[in-house]
């Protein structure tokens, strides 16, 4: 009997140190990930009957509809203000944070087979969970899917009364949640994954258990779940009630921590969302549910907490992604966090690759202040070596979000810092104007930086079909389709000159992001091979480096130069003779003694 019970001791270890490795695997589709990421009430509408309403955006800033108040047409001139926003006496910038445009669920799936063409694996969706804001980081609850991206707001609405929001067994599916299943399943089926924004650091106002605080005060059940300095004293006009807000934003309360993260209120509910979005139907089959989490203001949570939700996600499904967002230590001297503390295989798989682009910024973009070949390698083998090795792989290698400026308007504004006075309200010289053609030179090299180094390239929804736009809110302009019409963008925020700009898809772009999409799927050296770097021609910032698998090598050679050059390449390319240029699938052509090539202005060759 003893026997039998040692035995079992250690079957049972060694299934749990098996599963606890396991968990520490960064999931091997990450690292071949092309992403793309969906700001979803600007992406596309693709059912106008649940279009927002007032009602719908009832405790969201400012606080109250403007009279006349009306969903924006999708295809207007951006800075134009609509006569309902003329009559409110604010400018664009005040605007803006009253405009709904009707994107949804539905108009997701719709447009999935155009993200299939052009090479999309997998999809990041900015926060969908019931929120009376347009952009969803203020959740009124975690446990359904904001109505206006549903088919029927009003059933959704009352269904909810018949819920209990603090206990999960009165939990129902509203038409929003099933047809965002029903998206999970079309991802699916055409081999994507998917994973969503989880804002757990702090909810908004309308949240239903901090509702319950502003009722019911310190007699509330889940008065724990916020840090709250003061209780409202009845007996006076005044109210006392005072919260700690995230960043001080009352609009957001912050969730309360203590020495493990969360607090146990709010962490038994977060486990239960994870649950839901997961394993939708409880069956331990997770096909159902999304592939993995981006998670919010990540480096604001204690890492205790990121530990045991990685035991909730990986126990769910062992092949999720968990990628975090981690950027500023200080925003003011422009300092970026080393994100190694959350990359022990512990906490988390990736995270949003800020270093990364401010390093190809650097390089491609700035003029002032802009780093050489050399500059950039040592910043890139920086970053390489501060992380472990599968992490660099499956990193979310960004350029752009719905927190920056469009790659395409970094480039027409090239030295400002990145994330720092992008959009006229923030930088009065800020040039709101489309890019030029040599402008787009610029974006094709950059881009094509992304998609040749280590990392998962990630596509800001719209950058492909040739958008532009400064930071937040002008980085979420409704997304320019085919078949649409659009204003001529003829308008300044503060009444300045501009040019007149034809806003239209653009053809030329999608067609490079596509190939570039097309060269790294079909070349595995891009995403799992080693890189080395050469520099070669300092002085005329021509840039090489190489990326190797299992004996096979690609060469990519960069010309971050707005002239034509020819160079001598004999000891770069090892001597060989004959390439292939995977872009335009021709082989590569000498101009003198089969070594000395030509590179057109802002070119980048990526050779085999």
């Amino acid at each position: 009997m003893k026997k039998i019970l040692i035995i079992c001791l250690l079957v049972l270890t060694i299934n749990s140190l098996y599963a606890q490795q396991k968990s520490k695997v960064v999931p091997s589709w990450a690292k071949k990930a092309i992403w793309y990421q969906i700001f979803p009430e600007r992406f596309s509408n693709g059912d106008v009957s649940n279009d927002p309403k007032p009602e719908d955006m009832q405790g969201a800033w400012p606080y109250f509809i403007p009279e006349e108040w009306q969903v924006h047409p999708w295809t207007s001139d951006w800075y134009k203000l609509q006569p309902w926003e003329i009559k409110t006496g604010k400018d664009f910038y005040w605007n803006a944070g009253v405009r709904r445009y009707g994107g949804d669920i539905q108009g997701i799936i719709n447009k999935l087979d155009y993200l299939k063409e052009l090479g999309i694996n997998a999809i990041f969706l900015n926060p969908i969970f019931e929120s009376p804001s347009l952009h969803k980081y203020d959740a009124s609850m975690y446990h359904h899917i904001d109505n206006n991206f549903g088919t029927n707001p009003q059933e959704d609405r009352e269904l909810w009364t018949k819920e209990n929001p603090g206990d999960p067994s009165t939990w129902r599916w509203t038409t929003a949640d099933k047809l965002f299943l029903k998206l999970i399943n079309e991802c699916h089926k055409r081999g994507m994954k998917i994973i969503i924004d989880g804002v757990f650091n702090h909810t908004g106002t309308t949240f239903w258990a901090f509702q319950d605080i502003v009722k019911n005060q310190q007699n509330s059940k889940y008065k724990d779940w916020y840090t709250i300095k003061s209780w409202d004293d009845p007996k006076t006009a005044a109210n006392e009630f005072e919260y700690e807000g995230w960043l001080g934003v009352k609009d957001l309360p912050e969730i309360r921590e203590d020495a493990n993260g969360l607090v146990a209120g709010p962490r038994e509910h977060i486990h239960e969302i994870v649950k839901r979005w997961m394993d939708p139907n409880g069956d331990g089959n997770s096909n159902d549910g999304i592939d993995g989490w981006r998670l919010d203001v990540a480096e604001m949570v204690n890492h205790n907490f990121w530990k045991e939700f990685r035991t909730w996600v990986k126990g769910i499904n062992p092949n999720a992604y968990i990628v975090g967002e981690i950027w500023w230590e200080d925003w003011s001297k422009y300092k970026m966090m080393n994100a190694a503390p959350w990359l022990k295989g512990d906490e988390f798989d990736a995270v949003m690759n800020y270093r990364f682009v401010r390093a190809l910024k650097n390089f491609v973009i700035n003029k002032k202040d802009q780093i050489g070949p050399q500059g950039l390698i040592d910043s890139l083998n920086t970053l390489y070596k501060g992380y472990p090795t599968e992490n660099n792989y499956a990193m979310m290698n960004l350029l752009d979000s719905h927190d920056v400026e469009r790659v395409s308007s970094m480039i027409v504004n090239p030295d400002l810092l990145y994330d720092h006075g992008g959009n006229p309200a923030q930088t009065k010289t800020f040039d709101v104007r489309k890019p030029n053609a040599n402008e787009r030179l610029i974006q094709k090299l950059i881009v094509g930086m992304q998609f040749t180094m280590p990392g998962a390239p990630q596509i800001y929804y719209g950058d492909e079909a040739g958008m532009w736009g400064g930071d937040d809110p002008d980085c979420r302009k409704p997304m320019v389709w085919k078949e649409f019409k659009y204003e001529t963008e003829t308008t300044h925020p503060f009444g300045l000159p501009r040019p007149d700009d034809e806003v239209m898809f653009d053809e030329n772009i999608f067609k490079w992001y596509q190939k570039l999409a097309s060269i790294r799927k079909e070349n595995k050296a891009l995403s799992l091979g080693d890189i080395k770097f050469s520099v070669l021609n300092e002085a005329k910032k021509i840039l090489g480096y190489t990326r190797e698998l299992d004996g096979k090598k690609l060469f990519v050679i960069v010309n971050n130069n707005p002239s034509e050059n020819i160079i001598s390449t004999e000891k770069f390319l090892n001597g060989k003779k004959t390439f292939v240029d995977q872009v335009t699938g021709k082989k590569l052509e000498w101009i003198k003694n089969n070594s000395d090539i030509k590179l057109n202005p802002f070119q980048i060759l990526i050779l085999k």
